[in-house]
């Protein structure tokens, strides 16, 4: 096991003197994730609170497809979207394929259900007397979504921690749509996969850490957010 300990410490080596290409891959990572959450989010905090708000005809039918779409295949997600922006495809024009924007697509698609079936289960489980309290002072359609989802805002929060860690830690969409380009489209997930079939365990481990990190400063960030609207 004495190769463990050796990748162990030539991570750390790694990390100390900011190797040029660990700091690439962060780099792209984040990039990545960010497009993608971003994306997600804004198309999926308000169809969550549609679904967990309005009543409407084929209201359990949508409900019931994003709650099937949370097991959906990531990599026939990968296959879809790739048929899309692949140069064959109808945004293939675009030059979308082996770019992170073009990741980004898929990891928003494999986000999605997630913000909508979470956000959707959060509203429902307010208070109605919520609903009945804002609607007596006169709230808007607009005002009524942004206040009602500011009183579940820890639940949203923690749909927003999933989504993103099961965004970053995405290894399939990533690898097809991505290519693992070296110093381009290159993420963590992808650059261990490669590093461990390569035997090469210190950038692995190296990128590892950054994830483990990622992870607890995240969630920190969600404890100390809940600890203040407490107080």
């Amino acid at each position: 096991m004495h190769y463990l300990l050796d990748g162990f410490l030539g991570a750390l080596r790694l990390l100390a003197h900011l190797d040029a290409e660990t700091l690439a891959i962060i780099s792209a990572t984040l990039r990545s994730t960010g497009y993608a959450m971003t994306a997600a989010l804004v198309l999926g905090l308000p169809l969550g609170f549609l679904l967990g708000y309005g009543d409407f005809p084929g209201r359990r039918f949508f409900r019931l497809i994003s709650d099937t779409l949370l097991a959906f295949p990531t990599v026939l997600i990968g296959l879809l979207v790739y048929a899309f922006i692949t140069a064959r495809g109808p945004l293939g024009h675009l030059g979308l394929l082996f770019t992170l924007k073009g990741m980004a697509i898929g990891q928003a698609v494999l986000a999605l259900p997630i913000v909508v079936s979470w956000t959707a289960q959060a509203v429902e489980d307010l208070d109605p007397r919520c609903r009945q309290t804002l609607l007596t002072l006169g709230a808007k359609a607009r005002q009524l979504a942004l206040y009602s989802l500011w009183e579940c805002r820890y639940a949203v929060l923690m749909v927003c921690v999933t989504a993103f860690g099961r965004v970053i830690t995405e290894v399939g969409v990533a690898m097809m749509l991505g290519g693992n380009i070296r110093y381009s489209t290159r993420t963590m997930t992808t650059a261990i996969a490669l590093e461990t079939s390569k035997g090469e365990f210190a950038q692995g481990i190296a990128l590892g850490l950054v994830l483990l990190l990622m992870a607890f400063v995240v969630n920190l960030l969600l404890a100390l957010c809940r600890k203040r609207g407490r107080t």
